[in-house]
């Protein structure tokens, strides 16, 4: 097998890369230091490999063999680039739908995760949510119905989600239960502490339409980030004015 080493195999080798970090638990330092390292020597264990294949199979429409223990992270990109084309390529065009916006917040990482996960109080940080229901709890999973606002030709959105949270590595991983005009859509959520203080909270969504849908993946995208972008900057600020209030530091022991 060719290893992938042109530009756009080095950018989905980074994607492959990135999903691993995100999705399988991967240490990105130690990816670094051995680029073609098979993946079972840098760690990935079976579940890794299952929830990498589905990753891969839901982002890219590629399937992968769920024993890929002895392959390198570049090899994995081969197998894809193999199925779908390069990066760039016209037959990527109806690739499924990804986002990922990050925003770094002048708080305490235990502050900023206490806040965007209290999922009862939402409409007090996002603008966009009329109102939420909590309808089951069970450990750190939660179940819940969302309605927005109306939209301007009085369309109300509304729909269950359902969202896990791991304190332990500041991730929470998520999904639509009432997916409405999505076939499915996932979310991940992650909070780091940044170097010089402060915390960087990162969205991921991974989603694709119903053919009925009334747009396509692309234009869900543009919406999303949109969206997010926007949220992501009134949280911030919400945060932010708590932390002062508090007289809480952005460095502060969490």
């Amino acid at each position: 097998m060719t290893v992938t080493r042109g530009p756009a195999g080095a950018a989905l080798t980074n994607e492959i890369t990135d999903i691993l970090v995100v999705h399988c638990g991967l240490d990105p330092d130690a990816a670094a230091r051995a680029p073609d390292a098979s993946l079972a020597e840098l760690g990935m264990d079976s579940l890794a490999l299952l929830e990498l294949q589905a990753v891969v199979a839901d982002r890219y429409g590629a399937r992968i063999p769920t024993e890929t223990g002895h392959l390198s992270i570049p090899a994995v990109a081969d197998l894809v680039v193999e199925q779908t084309g390069p990066l760039d390529s016209p037959e990527r065009a109806d690739r499924p739908g990804h986002t990922e916006n990050s925003i770094v917040i002048d708080a305490p990482r235990r502050l900023v995760w206490d806040l965007t996960n209290d999922v009862a109080n939402w409409t007090d940080l996002f603008t966009e949510y009329r109102s939420v229901e909590v309808l089951h709890r069970e450990g750190n999973t939660v179940r819940f119905r969302l309605t927005m606002h109306p939209d301007p030709d009085g369309t109300v959105w509304s729909w269950v989600s359902e969202r896990t949270a791991d304190p332990a590595t500041w991730q929470v991983h998520a999904h639509r239960v009432e997916t409405g005009p999505f076939e499915y859509m996932r979310l991940h959520w992650r909070y780091d502490s940044e170097p010089d203080g402060g915390t960087r909270m990162t969205w991921i969504q991974d989603f694709h339409l119903r053919p009925d849908a009334p747009v396509d993946d692309r234009g869900m995208e543009a919406r999303l980030n949109a969206g997010t972008r926007e949220q992501m900057t009134i949280i911030r600020d919400k945060v932010e004015r708590i932390a002062r209030q508090r007289g809480l530091e952005a460095d502060d022991d969490e």
